[in-house]
């Protein structure tokens, strides 16, 4: 073990993490160019078969730029695009950026460390980064924005050359180490283990722009909210916000054990598609419409009304069923489509009834800190469901790929176990272990008490 790693597990003084010298090289979950052709033909693109870990060069730090010791990540949907190569090959986007010049040009390597999220301690600081120094304890948002474009300080997203850190970026969460730029930075929620905090910031940061921003839905109170995938990461973020915001979740899910586990969110309405005959395939035509009106009738006989707001991240699976389901006046807002992007809607329902389509795409700093504010007031609790270690990160992002998961699936990178990190231990008994802990799997150890490492 490099000295540094060896500092940061012991939770070592700044002024010691500094003097540690940064290795040449560290451990990281990745993919390889040399792999990009190996689902070819292939039905089932498994992404245990490209999801290497092994030691990967250490890249130079940029001026506004900070080095993190990663404790712990998590799985996103995007990991398994970039792992599969599909819709297509990151190391496309990897070398668009590089063309740039200046230190972009690091990303282009025969290597992409994957991983959009991250929570850990800072160990090294550029020269001109101000707000942050050695020893603060992070978590990461995936938005990369160039903080020189005017129209990035209206909102981030709208920039031209936004990216997501770890997917269109190298160096990314999955990794022993990451590098990130300052402007990426947000205080680690104290009362929050490592695996806690990481699972945060994509899903949560971009299910608050879609229900609460003004860039969103502008969820109101009384709101009736449909939710798609609702024990998944994003949804099950999306189904607290609905309720803390005063609105009234619906949330669909496809089997009977995640209808449970929905219950526990205290989502009001839960409805198992597969009872109402949505499979994992989209309807053409009449078959749209005749599943739109199914689920209608459903959310009417518990609610007496049609959804103001459909949350749809899933995509051409459910896309025409939820244009069609939302109210007179309704929202449609996107953020993705797991299922595939060509989408398929019968305009009628969408013209004649005055609806609005949103998209929405990751979330700027402003949102991901609010995000993270309402974890500090235990307003929303993390949705960590079970933890895997970095080695075995190929069998984690295949329970996302395959939809076998609830919640988040937290990665530990350099945390030798789950439950550490906590500083604030107070305010966690004040929120309740239950509280911060509502779709476990029952198999995560408890929290160490104020254990910082």
């Amino acid at each position: 073990m490099d000295s540094l790693t060896e500092a940061v597990l012991r939770g070592a003084s700044p002024d010691e993490l500094e003097r540690a010298p940064v290795p040449t090289e560290f451990t990281a979950a990745h993919i390889r160019q040399e792999d990009v052709g190996i689902f070819d033909g292939v039905a089932d693109k498994d992404v245990r078969r490209s999801l290497k870990v092994d030691r990967v060069p250490m890249p130079e730090l940029a001026p506004d730029e900070v080095l993190v010791a990663v404790m712990a990540s998590s799985i996103n949907y995007n990991t398994v695009w970039s792992a599969t190569f599909q819709p297509v090959s990151t190391f496309n986007a990897l070398k668009r950026y590089a063309r740039t010049g200046g230190y972009n040009a690091r990303h282009d390597q025969p290597f992409q460390v994957v991983g959009s999220d991250a929570a850990g301690v800072i160990v090294r600081t550029g020269a001109g980064v101000r707000r942050w120094k050695v020893g603060d304890h992070v978590a990461v948002n995936a938005a990369v924005v160039d903080e020189q474009d005017p129209v990035t300080h209206s909102d981030g997203m709208l920039g031209a050359d936004q990216k997501a850190w770890g997917y269109e970026t190298n160096f990314g969460g999955l990794a022993h180490y990451t590098v990130v730029r300052a402007s990426q930075l947000l205080p680690k929620p104290a009362h929050l283990t490592w695996e806690e905090a990481a699972c945060v910031p994509l899903c949560g940061g971009t299910a608050y722009r879609m229900l609460v921003s003004d860039r969103g839905a502008r969820i109101k109170q009384g709101d009736i909210v449909l939710i798609w995938g609702a024990t998944g990461g994003l949804g099950a973020f999306a189904v607290q916000l609905v309720k803390n915001g005063g609105g009234i979740p619906v949330g669909v899910v496809n089997s009977e054990a995640k209808a449970k586990q929905l219950q526990k969110l205290g989502c009001d309405v839960v409805i198992n598609r597969e009872e109402i005959g949505i499979g994992g395939e989209p309807a053409a035509g009449a078959g749209t419409v005749e599943l739109a009106k199914r689920l209608g009738r459903a959310i009417r006989a518990e609610l007496g009304e049609d959804p103001h707001v459909v949350f749809d991240h899933v995509g051409r699976a459910t896309f025409g069923i939820s244009v069609i389901v939302a109210r007179r006046g309704g929202t449609v807002v996107t953020c993705g489509s797991s299922t595939g992007y060509d989408h398929s809607f019968d305009n009628r329902y969408f013209w004649m009834n005055l609806k609005r389509i949103v998209g929405s795409h990751g979330m700027n700093l402003h949102e991901a800190a609010e995000m993270m504010r309402l974890l500090k007031l235990g307003s929303v609790s993390p949705v960590l469901s079970e933890v895997y270690p970095l080695a075995e990160v190929g069998e984690a992002a295949r329970l996302v790929q395959t939809n076998s998961h609830t919640g988040k699936v937290g990665v530990l990178a350099l945390a030798p176990e789950a439950g550490l990190g906590v500083t604030d231990p107070q305010l966690r008994a004040r929120i309740g272990e239950e509280r911060l802990g509502p779709l476990r799997t029952g198999l995560l150890p408890q929290p160490a008490p104020a254990l910082a490492r």
